[in-house]
């Protein structure tokens, strides 16, 4: 039965890394046309309507889902995702999806190497080789096109370390507040957060930018609930490595819909960063599981 669960999740999280790719090919898309601060705060009114009708349906409603013992924790986790989100998709704009996807696969290497200061884990001497050879990988991908070093590519670099603090914070109040607490609060401060800034750059969108929104928000809601139920039917280590599967999927979008380029250093760095990646998830299994 374990293993059927299993097979599933690792099914569900296929799925879900095919409707993040396409969600993000669509920002991509939007952010190119209007400004980027809009686009994240429409996606996320939707997002935050999403959690709330699923906190609704569980036991003890709103209150529950609510509660919390480490409330500005959650609260900057929340704001720190939507900045990284913004961040992301400015970098869809300038660098594209398969460059942006390429260095962003880093931020697992940046989980292991902060692991140690923010939660207290040990980092063996076997994981911090396999960070530095992602961190080579980093600086293939970087190599500068005739000389000249586009700060352009640092984006996804800064947006991949936003999201490797975001997930050890939720790693962090995961040892006093449900997956639930922390979802609520996730769609709850970052809508507040994404409107409090993106209201203020409210430009008019044609009707047909206005499907592509509603596409948008369609992919966002489905592939967190497929992110969900990933969790729900398998052991997020069993299935974490099947999360890499985006860069492919984005990178294709990226090709074949927005005519971009694949050059060999990024094909090698990004090759090289997923392999480090995949062998520190192994490692911190192993060393789990003893």
């Amino acid at each position: 039965m374990a293993q059927q669960d299993t097979r599933l999740g690792i099914l569900l999280m296929v799925a879900t890394t095919m409707v993040f790719a396409l969600q993000d090919g669509i920002s991509r898309h939007l952010a190119s046309e209007y400004n980027v601060l809009m686009v994240v705060m429409i996606r996320y009114w939707f997002f935050a309507a999403f959690v709330i009708a699923i906190a609704t349906r569980k036991a003890g409603g709103l209150r529950a889902a609510a509660a919390t013992q480490l409330p500005w924790v959650q609260a900057f986790r929340g704001v720190l995702l939507v900045a990284e989100i913004n961040v992301m998709v400015l970098s869809f704009v300038y660098l594209g999806l398969v460059e942006s996807h390429a260095v962003f696969a880093v931020y697992p290497l940046l989980v292991a190497a902060l692991s140690g200061p923010v939660l207290g884990e040990f980092v063996g001497w076997r994981r911090w080789t396999a960070i530095a050879l992602g961190f080579v990988g980093v600086i293939i991908i970087l190599q500068p096109d005739e000389g000249v070093f586009s700060p352009y590519a640092v984006i996804p670099l800064i947006a991949a370390l936003m999201f490797a603090l975001y997930g050890l914070l939720t790693r962090y109040v995961g040892r006093v507040d449900s997956a639930a607490t922390s979802f609520f609060w996730t769609g709850t401060t970052g809508a507040v957060a994404a409107t409090l800034i993106g209201i203020w750059y409210w430009e008019p969108m044609i009707p047909t930018d206005w499907l592509w929104m509603g596409a948008l928000c369609v992919t966002g809601a489905s592939g967190h609930f497929l992110l969900i139920k990933t969790y729900e039917v398998a052991e997020a280590s069993a299935v974490q490595p099947f999360a890499y599967l985006q860069l492919p999927f984005a990178a294709a979008l990226g090709l074949v819909v927005f005519n971009e380029t694949l050059r060999t250093n990024v094909a090698i760095g990004a090759g090289l960063i997923v392999a480090a990646g995949l062998f520190t998830l192994w490692r911190a299994r192993k060393t789990r599981t003893g």
